[in-house]
C-alpha cells in the first residue's frame, strides 16, 4: 500500500489541474523551479526595463527586484507585460480541455475566446488579437466543429478582437465521444496610466465582484452528471473587457483585478493573502449567488466559493472609491448584480475569514485538489 501511494504522488493527477493547493505546489515547486535560470531576452537599445516573465495557465509573473532572472521570483498573474515594445504589449496563453465540449451557456470555443480576452483585460490591457490552435480527435462530427467555430467567431465579435493566426492537428481517437482541445495566445495593449497588482493593495481596500458566482462550474457539473434543476444552470462565460473598461474609465483607484476561474473566488482571495501578507474579511450575506446556484450548492454539499467562473472579475479598489466603482460596474449588463463582498485588513496570520449569514465565522481556503476536473 505504501508503494502504491508513493507511486501515485509522483505522477501527475487530475487534481494537479484544479486550481487548488496541489496545482499551487506543482507550479511553485516544479514548473517555476525549472525555469529559474531562464533570463529575459536582450532588451533593445532604447529599452530601460526587462520583460515580466512567463508563468502558468495564462498567468505569468510580474517583474520583481531582480530583473535578470524574473521567472519564479514574481507573483502569478494573468499575463506578461512586454515593456520593450512601443505600446507595452501584454501577452497571455491558455489551453482548454473542458468536457463536454458543449454545455448550457456556451461551448469550448466561446470559453477559449472569453478566457483569453479576460486574462488580458485583468492585466489592464485592451485585447487586440488571439491565436487559435485546434487539436481534433478523429471521429469528431464536422457539425460539432462548425458550431464551435461559430462560437469562436461570435465571442471574438463580442470582445472586439481578431483571430489572426492558428493551427490544426488531428490525433487518434482515444475514447468516446471524440474530443476537441484548444490552445490560445492573446496580445493586448496596456492602457495608459493603469497600474494593477497585489503590491498596491492596502488595509481598508474593498473587494468587489461583478455578479453571481459558481455558475460555470455548476453548469458543467449538472450536464456532465445528468443532474437537472428546476431552474437550469448556465455557464457565465463572457468577455469582460468592456465591463472593465467602464470601471477603469471613471478614474477610481483600482488596484487589482483577477478573473476567478479554476479555484474560484476562494483561490483568488487566498492568492491575495499569500502575495500581500494581509488578511481578508468577506460577508456571506453579500456574496452574489443565484437561487439556482444556492440550491444546487446546498443540495450537493459543495462550497460555491471554490467553483469556477468564466464571466466574473474580482476587483480590489480603494474604500473611498467603492460606491462609484459599483455604480460603474452596474451600468453594464455583465455587472448589474455587482457587490462589495468584503475588505482587506491588517491581521496576522494572513487568512480569508468569512462571516456566515448566521453570524458565525470560518476560514476560507483554496481547495486542495479539484472539485470538478476539466471545467475549462
Amino acid at each position: 500500500m505504501t508503494t502504491a501511494v508513493a507511486s501515485q504522488t509522483e505522477c501527475v493527477m487530475l487534481a494537479h489541474g484544479g486550481g487548488g493547493e496541489l496545482m499551487h505546489r506543482l507550479i511553485r515547486d516544479r514548473l517555476l523551479t525549472a525555469l529559474r535560470s531562464v533570463g529575459p531576452p536582450r532588451p533593445a537599445a532604447h529599452a530601460s526595463n526587462v520583460p515580466r516573465a512567463v508563468g502558468h495557465r495564462g498567468p505569468t509573473l510580474r517583474r520583481e527586484s531582480c530583473p535578470a532572472h524574473t521567472v519564479s521570483r514574481g507573483v502569478l498573474t494573468d499575463g506578461a507585460v512586454l515593456p520593450w515594445t512601443a505600446d507595452n504589449i501584454v501577452f497571455t496563453t491558455d489551453s482548454y480541455v473542458v468536457t463536454p465540449i458543449e454545455f448550457p451557456g456556451g461551448d469550448i470555443g466561446r470559453l477559449a475566446v472569453c478566457g483569453t480576452v479576460n486574462d488580458l483585460t485583468v492585466m489592464g490591457a485592451q485585447p487586440v488579437a488571439i491565436s487559435l490552435g485546434l487539436i481534433l480527435e478523429e471521429g469528431l462530427p464536422l457539425e460539432t466543429l462548425d458550431r464551435v467555430m461559430r462560437s469562436v467567431a461570435g465571442a471574438a465579435r463580442e470582445g472586439g478582437v481578431e483571430i489572426v493566426t492558428g493551427d490544426t492537428k488531428v490525433i487518434e481517437r482515444r475514447g468516446s465521444p471524440p474530443e476537441l482541445f484548444i490552445n490560445t495566445a492573446g496580445i493586448g495593449r496596456l492602457r495608459d496610466g493603469v497600474q494593477l497588482g497585489a503590491e498596491h493593495i492596502e488595509p481598508g481596500d474593498c473587494i468587489l465582484i461583478n455578479g453571481p458566482i459558481a455558475e460555470h462550474g455548476l453548469a458543467i457539473m449538472s450536464v456532465r452528471n445528468g443532474v437537472e434543476f428546476e431552474t437550469p444552470l448556465r455557464s457565465d462565460a463572457a468577455p469582460l473587457n468592456h465591463l472593465i473598461a467602464d470601471l477603469l474609465d471613471i478614474g477610481a483607484s483600482v488596484k487589482f483585478l483577477r478573473d476567478p476561474t479554476r479555484g474560484g473566488v476562494a483561490g483568488v482571495l487566498a492568492d491575495i493573502c499569500d502575495d500581500t501578507g494581509l488578511s481578508i474579511e468577506i460577508d456571506e450575506t453579500r456574496l452574489p449567488l443565484s437561487p439556482a446556484a444556492r440550491y444546487a450548492s446546498e443540495m450537493l454539499g459543495i462550497e460555491p466559493l471554490t467553483f469556477a467562473n468564466e464571466g466574473k472579475v474580482i476587483c480590489v479598489v480603494a474604500a473611498a472609491d467603492c460606491e462609484k466603482s459599483l455604480s460603474a460596474l452596474r451600468t453594464n449588463p455583465l455587472g448589474r448584480h455587482a457587490a462589495c463582498i468584503g475588505s482587506i485588513c491588517d491581521r496576522h496570520p494572513a487568512l480569508v475569514e468569512l462571516t456566515t449569514r448566521y453570524g458565525g465565522r470560518r476560514i476560507v481556503q483554496r481547495s486542495y485538489g479539484e472539485d470538478l476536473p476539466r471545467i475549462c
